[in-house]
């Protein structure tokens, strides 16, 4: 049984005493280069340099986090090597979707003889038989909105399950960038489509995937581009990739978007597939961004690349995903970025031009980079509905108990899959934040590690007791964090924990879980170990990574 919406928010409404405050700073390595702690440097870090901090770090942003094994595991293969498992998924064996994973026919067009019934009723006044094709209608749309819910499970039980995360990463990050909500296509399919299309090309060649979206029925029907004809173009489709996708306010004129939606009359679709319907093309000549020429919309989409402004744009968005914040593209201003982080955004584009826009040299040269792993970037990055539900469970190995409930949250939370809030995709960064959606993070914790629901219990509860002692097995092996009796020893184990969950051990976290140690028997049992995670996901830092 799926929560309320009202419910998941009225219980466990306040952050446990003692836990307040803000993330105390990491230690400044050796590369920083200001005393605010962002480093300078965008040449690789040292195998040397690269610790449990800075391998968690990669894990978390280049992923979902890990758990203590997986980070050692990192540690133990160094920076490059890490890198480039996260990079090349596709040497990780995992069942790819298959086409026929959901029902590509809840919503088909209506068959010829369809037509011609509901013609001659209309021109019959037959109201029986009208209705009766209205019903029909009627309930093919709630099928289908029955599979978005199955798609949205799907998609969010493989980001939890996938041993490719950064692929899974990737994907979420083209689906905010090229944002695409469901409410206005009302076809699950193609949206299940239009997933399946980021994550071919998550990893792969910007410009490829730019090619595709403007052959993606999803992205077609939702910016009016099937509407768009010769002497009546739609300008939406042209106007947002220059806008939103891939060059930036600043980049374009309106003469450009106006030339830009002529190149893309014609491009529409028929059911599940991308047609060009030559006789509602523009094919007169045309100039964009300074490109002239019959120019359809492949010729649209390179005269767009050609730009050096895509390149930066891509990179920008890049690296505020990965790395640090920077100011949104409507308040950009170079003036008020750090002069370290703009010529980190500077790298990146130019890694970009270099490989012809293939992500991989790009990504590569952040994950190795000094720049990265700095202080002031490492634990600062509020984590994103999506990223706290699934790396909590990858990170701490709970149950996934009910997909449903999780799925809920997502949406009070405010990250609802398949349901970005406008074609700029979600705001992200502190938005995430507010009284109701911190409380739902914090229920939603509670019933990760407990079963613990506003009322009641799951019935999860008992068929999937937690038990994370689990997360101590390398503690246990450690020798350099006690070994052998640590794992009974709560000075060794409170530090351990808030390493594993929130990055590094601040004084007043560690005396707030010792006490909670002594006062609850001095023994590290199972109840007293999810008695901390409860404490730990409680606190302020936990919602960083």
């Amino acid at each position: 049984m799926a929560l309320s919406r009202r419910s998941l928010v009225t219980f466990n409404q306040r952050p446990a005493s003692g836990t307040g405050g803000t993330p105390a700073p990491a230690t400044r390595p050796q590369g920083a280069r200001r005393d605010d702690g962002l480093s300078d440097v965008m040449t690789p870090i040292k195998p040397e340099r690269f610790g449990y901090e800075q391998a968690r770090h990669l894990l978390w942003r280049a992923g979902f986090g890990g758990t203590a094994s997986q980070v050692q595991t990192l540690v133990t293969w160094g920076p490059e090597k890490s890198v480039d498992y996260l990079l090349n998924a596709e040497a990780v064996p995992f069942d790819q979707p298959t086409d026929d994973l959901f029902n590509r026919d809840i919503m088909r067009p209506p068959t010829a003889e369809e037509r011609q019934l509901a013609a001659a009723a209309r021109r019959g006044q037959d109201e029986e038989t009208l209705a009766r094709l209205r019903l029909m209608r009627q309930q093919a749309e709630r099928q289908d909105r029955q599979q978005i819910g199955d798609v949205q499970r799907w998609w969010l039980r493989r980001m939890i399950e996938t041993p490719r995360p950064l692929e899974e990463k990737m994907t979420l990050f083209w689906h905010g960038h090229f944002a695409t909500n469901y409410r206005s296509i009302e076809n699950s399919y193609h949206m299940f489509a239009q997933n399946e299309l980021f994550r071919r090309h998550a990893l792969g060649n910007f410009g490829e995937l730019l090619f595709g979206i403007i052959r993606d029925p999803a992205m077609l029907a939702y910016l009016n581009n099937n509407q768009s004809r010769r002497g009546r173009p739609n300008e939406n489709l042209a106007r947002e990739i220059m806008e939103l996708f891939a060059l930036g306010l600043g980049n374009y004129t309106e003469r450009d978007i106006k030339e830009g939606a002529r190149a893309l009359t014609g491009y529409t679709f028929d059911d599940d597939r991308f047609v060009f319907l030559e006789q509602n093309h523009d094919d007169g000549p045309k100039t964009i961004l300074g490109v002239s020429g019959r120019l359809d919309g492949d010729g649209f989409v390179k005269a767009i690349l050609a730009q050096r402004g895509c390149s930066t744009f891509i990179a920008r968005k890049l690296y505020a995903f990965f790395a640090g914040d920077l100011p949104p593209d409507e308040r950009w201003d170079e003036r008020a970025v750090a002069p370290e982080k703009l010529r980190a955004v500077r790298t990146l584009a130019a890694a970009l031009l270099e490989a012809r826009y293939d992500l991989k040299p790009a990504l590569r040269r952040l994950f190795l980079s000094e720049h990265f792993y700095s202080p002031a970037l490492m634990n600062e990055q509020i984590k994103s509905p999506a990223v706290l539900v699934v790396g909590a469970v990858r990170s701490l190995n709970t149950p996934v108990r009910d997909l449903s409930i999780l799925n809920d949250a997502l949406d009070l939370m405010g990250q609802n899959l398949f349901f970005p809030p406008s074609v700029k995709g979600w705001e992200g960064g502190r938005s995430w934040i507010n009284t109701s959606t911190l409380f739902v993070r914090q229920n939603l914790l509670t019933f990760l590690l407990t079963g613990k629901k506003p009322v009641g219990y799951d019935a999860t509860a008992d068929t999937q007791k937690y038990d994370p002692t689990p997360l101590l097995s390398e503690l246990a092996s450690s020798g350099a964090m006690g070994g052998g009796d640590a794992v009974n020893n709560p000075a060794q184990v409170v530090p351990y924990l808030l390493r594993l969950t929130i990055g590094h051990a601040p004084e007043h976290a560690v005396t707030t879980l010792t006490d909670f140690v002594r006062t609850s028997g001095g023994g590290i049992t199972r109840d007293t170990l999810v008695g901390l995670l409860l404490l730990i996901t409680a606190m302020p830092e936990y919602q960083l990574c």
